[in-house]
């Protein structure tokens, strides 16, 4: 049995659980509007010098933008990535079709949403896909403002391992989550004893 490429958790076979699955459908529901947000906010590095604003005290007009930045967040960009995510998951699924022509990124966006069910039980690339999405989105909200939230971290793991010592992994959880799975022993937190338990028996010396 496979767990989530994402967590590890317990997924019932899939690729993904529930809850990446979910996150997923909703950041390919969100990019479109988010890159969109990301176009209003930044100037295209090859404007005409009547868009460059000249800053005082300078030598000559420069952008007032990093422009390293423009080349790598962009609609652009991000259409080109979802679109190849697009192109693989259909060699896949229906190797016997051609390469859907690029349909821009609402489309694509919209075409990985109608087919996700699949996606996370059956594409074992799967986690790769969820995980460059998501990237997109942190990269999109980093420029528009609204940043996405950022795991916490609650400790070191308590389990007794098979081979009798504690675990000691890392163990984060993201605002609202009630259920975690240890990445390396699998141990899974979810009660309030758990939690209790998680906070009483840290070492001592623990930042």
């Amino acid at each position: 049995m496979i767990g989530c490429e994402l967590c590890g958790e317990d997924s019932s076979g899939r690729y993904l659980c529930d809850r990446h699955t979910t996150a997923l459908a909703k950041r390919l529901d969100d990019l479109p509007t988010l890159y969109a947000e990301v176009g209003e906010c930044l100037v295209p590095r090859r404007s005409g010098w009547g868009d460059i604003i000249a800053t005082k005290g300078a030598a000559g007009p420069r952008s007032p933008l990093n422009e390293d930045v423009l080349d790598m967040v962009n609609t652009a960009r991000a259409a080109e990535v979802v679109h190849l995510w697009r192109v693989d998951v259909q060699r896949v699924r229906w190797p016997r079709h051609g390469a859907p022509p690029p349909g821009g990124l609402a489309a694509d966006c919209r075409w990985l949403g109608m087919e996700l069910e699949w996606i996370a039980s059956s594409y074992p690339a799967a986690g790769d896909l969820a995980s460059e999405v998501r990237d997109l989105e942190a990269q999109a909200r980093s420029i528009v403002g609204d940043s996405a939230p950022r795991p916490q971290r609650l400790g070191t793991c308590i389990a007794i391992t098979a081979e009798g010592v504690v675990c000691g992994a890392v163990i984060t959880r993201l605002p609202g989550q009630t259920r975690i799975q240890c990445r390396w022993c699998r141990y899974v937190y979810e009660t309030g004893l758990d939690w209790m338990r998680l906070q009483e028996l840290q070492p001592k010396d623990a930042a």
